[in-house]
């Protein structure tokens, strides 16, 4: 029995040491909770974190304990990092549309059948909310495949973001490093935030809340007020899968945009029906300042109106607000007052708010044998009370092979120059049958280096009146606002005229009864300008070569034909004289000796 007693106390003793050694191991803080990050993502992350401390047995082991609060049940535990449930391959911000596709819209699900004819992802890249240390990514893009089609490529990256404070991981032990926090709950959430926010400015009033921006913000879509007090998006027509105009196309604020497109109509039954040709469209609208509620009402002024005649010549109208421009139906195969182009203007201020809005349009005659009806709309934004505009410059000082003839007219000021590309030393565009005297032409501006050749066509049946065609012509040839001088570098500031060359003007031949420009040649002289090592390109001449006919019009066509081709063309002629090795020459040292220096050897 003895022995049987000490092996008992034996064992209770081994015991005892045992539970001394296990308890530090046993100091684990657990943690699970639902949390709900914000309005775009539902957050349900169950997190556990454990905490496991060592030590030797011998040394106590702190302890801790937090007092559970009796009625109220605890919220979900503050400082976490959330993590958003849903994926962001999910969201789809461009699908307006359910059950339908919506074009151009690379994340719709329902667009599988459409989606090869896409020419490009309306939107790009969707990503969750920024308020995490890191998100989600989605990009979409387009390919095309060898037959011609689009195919979508779609990828998912994770974004860091930099702009916050985040903590990665910690390694610290409840109350080693600090006491455990208290939980928030319904009792004591008062007292919490008034503990930790009162080191905003020391004063509780000082604190001001955080007020909406009252206008656009860039890219944002503007918003229209309704006769009825509705609200509505501001639409500008842009082509869709297809060239037709899709008028359900959205203007962005701050994106200046041209867009062109066709439409398919019947004369004969839509010219004074259809709204899309009428000017009060786009002419009767009001657009609201900003996003808010209490937003003003901006109407759109018309600011010129220009009416195109069958020909092609335009002349401004004089709008004084009693004249009726709806379209109207002449024979069944003309329609007058058809728009055809809108051009917006909208002015805002630095707070985002629309202040203004003008529209200019053109107005003009549709012929059946001219349908589909092809339709120009822009828009552009300028800030108000901004005297600075930014001026394009095509070289720094030397032209840039590629980019266009800086030119200009010359005042008693200066140089005067449009910051518009278009209104620059242009030519017109290649294009199949373009008649000379009918329609619109398009043109691009002049590039320097690059050598361009492009024409028209012209029938013998409109040269009736010599003089007038000539002029007209050489107008449709030289284009619009043509320039008298280009600059000689691509930086050439506009208050020094010696630094611009003017356009000589060249006719070879003899002078005919008839004289009607079948060429205009532009002959553009440059030469190199500095030292070898870095030579900039400069502009020492440019001269006009109009070339006309020496004989009848009718010898030249060849008798059997009534068209007449009719060239223009540019070319670049480097004049640099060849570099030369150049070697100076040795230095001769000017000095004399004293007369006694060999004294007395000599």
């Amino acid at each position: 029995m003895a022995a049987s007693g000490a092996e008992l106390l034996s064992c209770i003793f081994c015991l005892s040491l045992l539970a001394n050694v296990v308890t530090p191991d046993e100091n684990v803080t657990s943690h699970d909770f639902n949390a709900t990050a914000s309005d775009e993502f539902t957050v349900t992350p169950n997190v556990t974190d454990s905490y496991t401390t060592t030590s030797e047995a011998t040394e106590p082991t702190p302890s801790y304990t937090v007092q559970p609060t009796a009625a109220a049940q605890p919220l979900p535990v503050s400082g976490r990092l959330l993590l958003p449930a849903t994926d962001v391959d999910r969201l789809c911000p461009c699908d307006e549309h359910r059950g339908a596709c919506d074009i151009n819209c690379c994340c719709d699900t329902e667009c599988d059948e459409e989606l090869p004819l896409f020419t490009g992802c309306s939107v790009s890249t969707v990503s969750g909310t920024k308020q995490l240390c890191s998100c989600d990514v989605a990009s979409y893009s387009l390919r095309s495949t060898i037959d011609g089609y689009s195919e979508l490529q779609p990828s998912v990256r994770k974004e860091t973001n930099y702009d916050i404070f985040c903590i990665r991981s910690q390694n610290r032990i409840d109350g080693w490093s600090h006491p455990s926090p208290s939980l928030p709950t319904d009792s004591n959430f008062d007292s919490l935030f008034n503990q930790f926010t009162s080191f905003l400015f020391g004063l509780e009033e000082n604190t001001a809340e955080l007020q909406a921006p009252s206008g656009y913000q860039y890219g944002d879509v503007m918003v229209t007020a309704g006769e009825d007090g509705g609200r509505g998006m501001f639409w500008l027509p842009a082509p869709g899968v297809t060239a037709d105009c899709v008028d359900t196309s959205p203007a962005a604020f701050l994106k200046d945009d041209s867009r062109g497109c066709s439409r398919r109509v019947n004369l004969d039954q839509d010219c004074s029906s259809l709204p899309v040709l009428n000017m009060d469209t786009y002419t009767d609208i009001q657009l609201l300042t900003g996003t808010n509620n209490d937003a003003a009402v901006v109407p759109v002024e018309v600011a010129s109106v220009i009416q195109q005649s069958v020909e092609g010549t335009q002349t401004k109208w004089n709008v004084s607000g009693g004249e009726n421009l709806s379209p109207v139906l002449l024979n069944p195969e003309v329609c007058a007052n058809v728009v055809l182009k809108v051009v917006y203007v909208m002015k805002y201020n630095p707070a985002g708010e629309i202040v203004s809005v003008s529209v200019s349009l053109v107005l003009g005659f549709v012929r059946e044998t001219a349908l589909p009806l092809k339709q120009e709309f822009q828009i552009t934004f300028v800030q108000q009370d901004v005297e600075e505009v930014a001026v394009d410059y095509s070289g720094n000082p030397g032209y840039v092979v590629g980019l266009p003839l800086v030119s200009g007219t010359r005042t008693h000021d200066g140089i005067v120059r449009s910051i518009d590309s278009r209104e620059t030393l242009s030519l017109l565009d290649a294009a199949e049958d373009q008649d000379c005297l009918r329609g619109l032409h398009q043109r691009s501006p002049v590039l320097f280096g690059l050598d361009s050749v492009s024409g028209c066509t012209l029938r013998l049946e409109d040269t009736a009146n010599c003089s007038l065609v000539s002029q007209v012509l050489l107008d449709v040839l030289r284009g619009p606002n043509y320039p008298q001088y280009v600059a000689s570098f691509g930086n050439s500031p506009l208050n020094n005229p010696l630094d611009w060359v003017q356009i000589s003007s060249f006719r070879p031949g003899e002078a005919q009864s008839c004289s009607i420009p079948l060429s205009l040649h532009l002959e553009v002289e440059w030469t190199k300008y500095g030292s070898l090592v870095n030579a900039q390109p400069q502009i020492v001449s440019i001269k006009e070569v109009v070339q006309t006919n020496t004989t009848s019009l009718a010898l030249l066509s060849g008798g059997s034909s009534s068209i007449l081709t009719i060239s223009m063309s540019v070319a670049f002629i480097p004049v640099s004289a060849a570099a030369l090795p150049g070697y100076n020459a040795m230095p001769t040292i000017d000095a004399k000796l004293p007369y006694d220096f060999f004294s007395p050897f000599v």
